[in-house]
C-alpha cells in the first residue's frame, strides 16, 4: 500500500475546505487547485488576469518547494479558465514559470470557478 504524506505551508493560502493543499504518494504529489489568493491576507490580488494568473502560480510554486522539489519536475498541470478569451494573457504568464521543457496542459473553460478566478491544478 502507499502512504501518503500531507504537505502545507504558509506560504501558500490555507486550504478553505475538507482538503490538503497537497498529498505527496509514492513518488508523485497531487496539488489541490489554487485561486489568486495572496497568502498573507487571504485576498484575491487585485489587477488582471495576468496578476492573478501570476499569484495562483506563485502559490502553486510554493506548495510544491514545501514538498521538497521544484517546478522544473512537473508533468502535468491542468487550467481551468472562466474565458477562454483569456488563454494568451494566462499562457504568457505560465511560461515565465516553465520557461524550458513545460509539462504536458490542459486547459479548459468552466462556467463558474470559486470566488469567480480562474484555477490552477498540478501533478509533480
Amino acid at each position: 500500500m502507499i502512504e501518503k504524506e500531507i504537505i502545507s505551508t504558509n506560504k501558500a493560502p490555507a486550504a478553505v475546505g475538507p482538503y490538503s493543499q497537497a498529498v505527496k504518494a509514492g513518488e508523485f504529489i497531487f496539488i489541490s487547485g489554487q485561486v489568486p489568493l495572496d497568502p498573507a491576507t487571504g485576498e484575491i490580488v487585485e489587477g488582471n488576469i495576468q496578476a492573478q494568473t501570476r499569484q495562483a502560480l506563485a502559490n502553486l510554486k510554493a506548495i510544491i518547494t514545501a514538498a521538497g522539489t521544484s517546478l522544473d519536475k512537473v508533468v502535468k498541470v491542468t487550467v481551468f479558465l472562466t474565458d477562454m478569451n483569456d488563454f494568451s494573457l494566462v499562457n504568457e504568464v505560465y511560461g515565465e514559470f516553465f520557461p524550458n521543457h513545460p509539462p504536458a496542459r490542459a486547459c479548459v473553460e468552466v462556467s463558474g470557478l470559486p470566488m469567480a478566478v480562474a484555477l490552477l491544478t498540478g501533478k509533480w
